[in-house]
């Protein structure tokens, strides 16, 4: 039987004031204000509030978000998008995608997750250390394809990066909190792990994961600059070195600091730190259906893992392993993420590890609910078309709070749906 099904997003508060010293925290800016434009891009683009560096501009950082790149600016050898807003639009810039990407692997003598190792130019190259397969390239010769070795094969949706700077701001503290408190809520059915994962920028420091379907990037910086090359294959400061050098025209690193000092990297984690979180519809979410619909989501357990409130660390925290102080912009702040941003198993797993221990291959992020209404497709590979369909598939630490969503009336289910088309 579930226990205190309304007490988790206490304890998210709780979890969070207890680190606050003085500053009463408040509600984080909300909207969808980063529309992607050709003409202008940025130019009517409000921010959450986020002191710019020395120089910059809101504008700018995402005018250099969207900026488009070929082979002479270093897009590839092998990539899947040639603009970070390709894949991250809808319904503006910084939003989720319905694009997917392929990972793969298999598994060796001992049952351990391996990356593959992929041939290319007719076998006289390879591509290592990575499970990602890009699905474009700028020549022949280096495009990818996926081995028959590697029987472990899974399709990951483009996630939504807006608010994101809100999720870097959560202290470590909040979200260990909520993997220490499951069990006990849940009769012991459900236990988020949380994963301690390198910054990049600062060599030799961790922190709790908490950005990519397998927590394996603890900071925006980092998370950014993995992506730049895993995605596009451009080459910066943190990821220094290139896939491959076939059809290569240009010389590493190819992201390098423009005359403000600031790098692409830097830039992109400007602007999706001063990106607003999703707001909910509030018409909807006033109505009677989704109030109920929201009742029901507590009451079955959702909200143990889909958490709905969490309060961000204070201004003036450093994170990062020290290399970012939180601003007056995100910290402070309560934020309606609909996520505890731990890795669970909930039986849909795609068998691929990330930077984790062995034991996170069959585990994924809780999906953050927030903007969920921008979605048409559900789940971390976008095969469930309905809500319906979303919510059947969860299963593992999710089976009681299936079971429960099953028992529901149809017009109570109804409620829930409602509910959810309202984030």
């Amino acid at each position: 039987m579930f226990k205190h099904p309304f007490l988790l997003p206490l304890v998210a508060i709780s979890i969070s004031i207890g680190a606050i010293a003085q500053t009463a925290p408040s509600e984080a800016p909300t909207g969808f204000d980063t529309p992607t434009l050709v003409q202008s891009p940025g130019s009517k683009s409000v921010s959450n509030g986020i002191a710019e560096p020395l120089g910059d501009a809101y504008a700018l950082d995402q005018q250099v978000y969207e900026t488009t790149h070929d082979a002479t600016t270093g897009l590839g050898p092998v990539f899947n998008a040639r603009a970070c807003s390709d894949c991250h639009q809808n319904p503006v810039s910084g939003g989720a995608s319905q694009f997917t990407e392929l990972r793969v692997g298999h598994l060796d003598a001992l049952g351990n997750f391996v990356n593959p190792t992929v041939s290319i130019n007719d076998g006289a190259n390879t591509i290592t250390g990575r499970s990602i397969i890009n699905d474009r390239a700028v020549v022949p010769e280096a495009q990818e394809h996926i081995p028959a070795t590697e029987n472990i094969r899974a399709l990951r949706a483009a996630l939504n990066t807006l608010g994101d700077g809100f999720v870097e701001a959560i202290d470590d503290a909040t979200l260990i909190g909520f993997a220490r408190s499951q069990p006990a809520l849940s009769e012991g059915n459900i236990h988020g792990e949380a994963v301690q994962m390198p910054v990049l920028e600062a060599p030799g420091q961790t922190r709790v994961g908490r950005f990519g379907w397998k927590d394996q990037h603890s900071s925006l910086l980092s998370f950014i600059a993995d992506a730049y090359l895993n995605e596009m294959g451009v080459t910066n400061r943190l990821r220094p070195k290139d896939t491959t050098s076939i059809g290569k025209v240009t010389s590493d690193p190819e992201d390098v600091p423009d005359n403000l000092g600031l790098a692409d990297i830097d830039h992109f984690a400007q602007f999706l730190r001063g990106t607003k979180a999703p707001p909910q519809d509030a018409v909807l979410a006033a109505s009677p259906a989704a109030q109920a619909g929201q009742r029901r989501f507590e009451q079955i357990g959702c909200g143990l893992c889909h958490v709905s409130t969490i309060v961000t660390a204070p201004a003036g925290t450093a994170i990062n392993g020290g290399t970012f102080t939180v601003p007056e912009a995100l910290g402070d702040k309560i934020i309606h993420p609909f996520s505890d941003f731990l890795l669970h198993d909930v039986g849909t797993g795609d068998g691929i590890v990330q930077g984790g221990p062995q034991d996170t291959a069959h585990k994924l992020r809780t999906a953050p609910l927030w903007g969920l209404r921008m979605r048409p497709r559900y789940m971390h590979d976008l095969a469930s078309l309905s809500l319906a369909s979303a919510i059947a598939r969860h299963a593992g630490e999710a089976d009681d709070v299936r079971d429960r969503f099953v028992r529901l009336s149809d017009d109570q289910k109804q409620e829930l749906f409602t509910f959810l088309n309202s984030l």
